[in-house]
């Protein structure tokens, strides 16, 4: 087996505001795992919130090279396993390695991942459209770009809730707000009465991932169900988000990959948390690799590739929200360059 390194700076089509900051672009750095005429990819894109950088990503995967790069007779979960001990503290890195991994061994085995999971593609939840913070006459211009049955509007700031209003002047799509931990206990709470009103879905990560004393307060007290996303990160923040959350937002890249994500899902669902499934800002690669588990999910956020201007990759496409999967075996994508 062979290990391929390809670096690329994703362009966003709009600066994307949240409330921890502006990005324009985004240097994604892709894994190619090839053996014979087969060859699977993976997505690992740098993030400051979590210190992540493409450099770092790559100075370790040439390091690590040889381990990668044994003979592939293990099957995607064994791999997941063997890398494990060696990746641990790069969640990052071992998601694009367990992305690419899996995406080989199921195109060796002539299947779509779905299919090797016994998945059934029906009954799909629809994505969400993100609309980033920004002027409330530009997110109303996003919205008219890109007209869609759900939208997920980032807030954070000093005039939230009259953003919400207004936009909802606008359409009839369903909303779901994320945070991203910039509301405290109270305008947690007070907000999610008056976004019941608006039409909102559930509330995502409104308080800072650590606040778990504030997060029991939230999730006896609001009015709409609220989404862990910050708070829920590897596979034992499940246990801990049971009663403090309604639901989990389980990230590939934050947990270690399709592996990993599949038990929490398992978990959380076992404990009666809704599940989702959402995105960075990334390729196709890395989109087309969450949509194969959401025969499993409540809710879904795999619209990054949508926000790019420059995609290189094909794969699984959305249609008006809906999930159309590609023709090709695996997770189902192709790199253009």
């Amino acid at each position: 087996m062979k290990l391929i390194i390809r670096t690329y700076k994703l362009q966003l089509k709009h600066p994307f505001t949240i409330s921890r900051g502006t990005r324009t672009e985004i240097p994604s750095l892709i894994v190619e795992l090839q053996e014979n005429e087969f060859s699977g990819y993976g997505e690992a894109t740098a993030n400051p919130y979590y210190k992540t950088t493409v450099e770092q990503f790559e100075a370790e995967l040439i390091e690590k090279r040889e381990l990668i790069e044994v003979a592939s007779d293990k099957t995607s979960e064994e791999y997941w396993d063997y890398l494990y001990p060696h990746f641990k503290n790069n969640m990052f890195l071992l998601c694009a390695l367990d992305e690419a991994y899996t995406d080989l061994y199921t195109r060796k085995k002539g299947v779509k991942l779905y299919e090797y999971w016994n998945l059934k593609p029906k009954n799909l939840p629809q994505s969400n459209y993100t609309i980033g913070i920004d002027s409330i006459e530009n997110m109303v211009s996003k919205m008219k770009e890109t007209p869609w049955p759900i939208y997920k509007i980032k807030l954070g700031t000093k005039n939230d809730l009259e953003i919400v209003t207004e936009l909802r002047k606008h359409t009839d799509a369903v909303f779901r707000i994320d945070a991203n931990c910039g509301w405290t206990v109270t305008e947690t709470i007070k907000n999610s009465i008056e976004l019941q009103k608006l039409g909102v879905e559930f509330i995502e990560q409104p308080l800072a991932a650590t606040n778990w004393k504030g997060a029991k307060i939230v999730f006896d007290n609001s009015y709409l169900p609220i989404i862990s996303d910050e708070s829920c990160l590897v596979e034992s923040d499940i246990e801990k988000c049971y009663n403090h959350f309604h639901g989990v937002n389980i990230k590939l890249m934050k947990c270690g990959g399709l592996t990993p994500a599949k038990r929490m899902i398992a978990k959380a669902k076992s404990l009666g948390l809704k599940t989702m499934v959402g995105c960075m800002t990334e390729s196709s690669i890395g989109i087309s690799a969450i949509a194969h588990l959401t025969p499993m999910l409540d809710y879904v956020d795999m619209d990054g590739a949508l926000l790019l201007k420059n995609d290189m990759a094909d794969g699984v496409k959305l249609k008006n929200g809906n999930i159309i999967f590609s023709n090709l075996n695996g997770t189902g994508v192709l790199l253009n360059n």
